[in-house]
C-alpha cells in the first residue's frame, strides 16, 4: 500500500484480527484472496485465517507474471510482463471479506497489487479503476452501474468430459425450463444472497440451457468486485449440484453466446443525468457526454469488453450482440441501448447498456475503459448521432455510410488495433498497461491462428 506507516499497517493487522476471529466462529478456516489477470480469469492465493491479519499488514506474495497469461495458462514475455523475476504483495480489501455460502469453510476478497517497495502496480485493473472512479468524482459526478451475467448450465458427460452437454432442452424464457433445474436455481439465489449479493432477477434465456441473472446497481469498483464473487458463487453452486458452468463467450460454436453486459448512469448531486434534461430522450448534456463518449471509442473499447478470440464468434448481426457501433431506444441490435425504464421512474432507472460486451472480460478493465471513454465524452461536449430504431443490419450498406452506421471490429485483431490507436485510453491506462493488454490479446491471436469455430469454442468453453 502506498506510503503504508507502521501505524496503518497495524491498525490493518488489528481489524483483520476481528475479522478473522469472526470467521473462524463461523467455522471458516482460510480466505480466497483473487486478482483478475489481462485474459480475464480469476487467480488466487488462499490464507489461512489465522495469517489473515499478516496477509492485511504485509500483503500476500505473487509473481507479476500473471499478467501476462493466457487463457490456457500459457506464458507470455513482453516489454513489461512475463519472467521468471519480481515480486508483488496482494492486499485483501479488508470491507469486502465475503463468507462463501457456497463454498462451506471459505470466505474471499479481492485484492489490490502493490510493489514490494509500496507502490501501486501499473498493471493491476482494480487500482486502475478505482483512480478512474475517483478522478470522475473530483469533476463533481458519480457512476452507478451493474453487469448482467449469462451463463450455460451442462451435465457432466463421462465419455467426454470437456463436451458441452445440456443441462436441459426447455424452450428459451420457459418455464419449463425452471422448473426443471428449481432446485439449482433456489440454491443460486440462497447462496447469492447468504453472499451479500443483492439479486434483482433471474430467467432462463435464450440460448441453449441458458440462464441470466441481475444484480443491484453500485459503485463501479464495487460492481466489478461483484462481478467475481457472483461467478464463483454460481459456479461452485452448480458443482454441489453435479453441474458444470460456461461463462465463456461461446458454449458451442454455432450457439448465440453469452454476454456481459454492462449498464452505467451518471449522477450529479442525487439527479440522474440519464433523465430529465433536453437531450435526446431526456439526457442531460453531461449523461449525452458520456454516452457518446463511450460510442466514439467502442472500437478500441472492444479490446477490454470482448477480449477473446472466441468473442467474435457472438459479436454477430442478429444475436443482440450490438454488431454495429450505433445506439437506439431500447435496440437490442444496437451496440449502446439507451433504456429510459418505465413512465413514473425514469428518474431513478435510466440508463446506457452497452451490449457488445461479454462474459470473459475482465470486469475491472472493461469499467476503466468505458470511464476513460465515457469522461471523455462529458469533458468534449461530445453529442450523440441521431438514434436508430430497428435492426442496423436490415437498413442497405448506403444507408448505414451515410449515417455512420459502422460494424464494430469482426475480430480481436482489428480491435486491438483500435485499442492501440485510442489516445484516450492510452493516456487512462498508461504505456506498461496497455503493452500487455495488446500483448495479451495477440498471444491469444496466435495460439489461435489456425483453429476452427468449433476448436476455439472447446478450448475457452470453461476458461471463465
Amino acid at each position: 500500500m502506498e506510503g503504508l506507516t507502521a501505524k496503518e499497517r497495524h491498525d490493518r493487522a488489528i481489524r483483520a484480527g476481528a475479522l478473522s476471529a469472526d470467521l473462524s466462529a463461523r467455522d471458516i478456516i482460510a480466505v480466497a484472496v483473487t486478482w483478475i489477470d489481462t485474459s480475464g480469469i480469476a487467480r488466487v492465493k488462499a490464507v489461512p485465517v489465522q495469517r489473515f491479519s499478516h496477509a492485511a499488514a504485509w500483503g500476500v506474495g505473487a509473481s507479476p507474471v500473471f499478467d501476462a497469461f493466457l487463457l490456457d495458462d500459457s506464458i507470455l514475455t513482453g516489454h513489461f510482463a512475463g519472467g521468471p523475476t519480481g515480486d508483488l504483495r496482494l492486499y485483501p480489501d479488508l470491507d469486502r471479506v465475503t463468507p462463501l455460502a457456497a463454498l462451506p469453510g471459505w470466505a474471499w476478497a479481492p485484492a489490490d497489487r502493490y510493489t514490494q517497495s509500496g507502490m501501486p502496480h501499473p498493471r493491476d485493473a482494480r487500482l486502475l479503476l478505482r483512480r478512474l472512479v475517483d478522478e470522475f468524482g473530483a469533476d463533481g459526478a458519480s457512476l452507478r452501474t451493474a453487469i448482467e451475467f449469462e451463463w450455460n448450465v451442462a451435465r457432466p458427460d463421462p465419455l467426454d468430459p470437456d463436451r458441452f452437454h445440456p443441462a436441459t432442452t426447455a424452450p428459451a424464457y420457459g418455464m419449463a425450463r425452471l422448473s426443471e433445474l428449481a432446485g439449482y436455481l433456489r440454491d443460486v439465489l440462497t447462496m447469492l444472497r447468504d453472499s451479500g449479493v443483492a439479486v434483482e432477477q433471474i430467467h432462463p434465456e435464450y440460448e441453449l440451457s441458458q440462464f441470466e441473472l441481475s444484480v443491484a446497481a453500485s459503485d463501479p469498483v464495487s460492481t466489478a468486485d461483484t462481478a467475481v464473487l457472483v461467478r464463483e458463487v454460481v459456479r461452485a453452486t452448480g458443482t454441489a449440484h453435479g453441474l458444470r458452468t460456461v461463462f465463456g463467450p461461446m458454449a458451442t460454436a454455432d450457439a448465440v453466446g453469452n454476454g456481459g453486459h454492462v449498464h452505467m448512469s451518471v449522477w450529479h448531486r442525487g439527479v440522474n443525468q440519464m433523465s430529465g434534461g433536453s437531450g435526446p430522450f431526456g439526457m442531460s448534456a453531461a449523461g449525452e457526454g458520456f454516452a457518446a463518449g463511450i460510442l466514439q471509442h467502442l472500437p478500441g473499447l472492444l479490446a477490454l469488453g470482448c477480449p477473446s478470440v472466441a468473442s467474435y464468434l457472438r459479436l454477430r448481426p442478429g444475436r443482440w450482440a450490438g454488431a454495429y457501433r450505433c445506439w437506439g431506444l431500447e435496440n437490442r441490435e444496437a451496440a449502446l441501448r439507451y433504456i429510459s425504464g418505465s413512465e413514473g421512474e425514469h428518474a431513478r432507472a435510466a440508463n446506457v447498456e452497452v451490449k457488445a460486451f461479454d462474459a470473459a472480460a475482465n470486469p475491472y478493465l472493461a469499467l476503466a475503459g468505458l470511464i476513460a471513454a465515457g469522461r471523455s465524452g462529458v469533458r468534449s461536449e461530445a453529442t450523440l448521432p441521431d438514434p436508430v430504431a430497428g435492426d442496423p443490419d436490415h437498413l442497405d450498406p448506403q444507408t448505414r455510410s451515410a449515417r455512420g452506421i459502422d460494424p464494430l471490429p469482426g475480430t480481436l485483431a482489428a480491435a486491438v488495433a483500435a485499442f492501440e490507436s485510442d489516445d484516450v485510453l492510452a493516456a487512462a491506462f498508461g504505456a506498461e498497461l496497455v503493452d500487455t493488454i495488446a500483448s495479451v490479446r495477440r498471444g491469444e491471436i496466435a495460439l489461435f491462428a489456425d483453429a476452427t469455430a468449433e476448436q476455439i469454442t472447446a478450448a475457452s468453453r470453461w476458461r471463465y
